[in-house]
């Protein structure tokens, strides 16, 4: 699956149109801070795919019961989730990167050993040991 593009280009009611909803709605949204569209220098809203697939969540959310401001704390802590899921990965990645740093390390300090038995003499007791 793609990343959804942060590229506004839809009008409200293009943008309305496509998520299912009325424009007003997508104000309401705005206003409740739920949604935060970019705006043309003429102050135009313009909403971007990342946009509809917000409104998409919100709608889900929604009719699955849960108020305006429940929606909007459930979509602060996925965004912190994200966040955290991505720091976390980076963590890993550099932690499985030392590992093997060690590792190569480790390699070439070990002396290769041979297989034969070496029989030692010890010429105070006459002795091998």
């Amino acid at each position: 699956m793609t990343e959804p593009s942060f590229r506004a280009v839809y009008v409200i009611s293009v943008a309305a149109q496509l998520s299912g909803m009325h424009p007003q709605t997508l104000r309401n949204y705005e206003r409740g801070g739920l949604l935060d569209p970019s705006r043309t220098t003429g102050g135009s809203r313009r909403y971007s795919e990342h946009d509809l697939v917000r409104l998409r969540r919100i709608h889900d959310l929604t009719n699955a019961g849960i108020n305006l401001e429940g929606v909007k704390r459930i979509l602060m802590l996925e965004a912190e989730l994200e966040v955290a899921r991505a720091a976390l990965a980076q963590l890993s990645d550099r932690a499985r990167a030392s590992v093997e740093e060690t590792h190569r390390h480790y390699r070439r300090d070990l002396v290769p050993v041979p297989s034969t038995v070496a029989v030692i003499f010890d010429p105070r007791n006459n002795l091998r040991r």
